[in-house]
């Protein structure tokens, strides 16, 4: 049964990476699945929203680009998936450039390199 992953990301300057992922996970060897969970809209209770997407996902790709640090909303939902306990990592965004952690990162929380193969063994848990 394939992996439910929510993806945390910089709606204002990566959401094409999160197209591509969403094209992944469209391929006949990919072990995840991905629901467009995206809140688009800001709204009092979107933290709230948020966090019920988060809980029925298996795990949280959160990826990482230029102005990830900046993003509050990814930083939020990453709170999230910790204090709920939910998998996760740290996908680099762009190939030739270290994307920056969110703020709630963990020093020790790794920003892995995106590749197809890297990104099937990432979800299934090698870390």
């Amino acid at each position: 049964m394939p992996k439910r992953v929510f993806v945390s990301f910089d709606y204002d300057y990566d959401k094409t990476l999160k197209d591509f992922l969403i094209g992944q996970a469209k391929n006949p060897d990919s072990p995840f699945e991905i629901h467009d969970w995206s809140i688009k809209e800001a709204s009092p209770d979107w933290k709230d929203r948020a966090r019920a997407r988060i809980r029925r996902s298996d795990v949280v790709i959160v990826i990482c680009g230029e102005h990830t640090d900046k993003a509050v909303g990814v930083g939020i939902e990453l709170k999230i998936a910790q204090e709920e306990e939910i998998d996760y990592f740290l996908l680099n965004g762009y190939s030739g450039k270290t994307g920056n952690k969110p703020t709630t990162a963990k020093a020790t929380d790794k920003i892995y390199k995106w590749t197809w193969e890297y990104l099937k063994q990432l979800v299934g848990g090698a870390r």
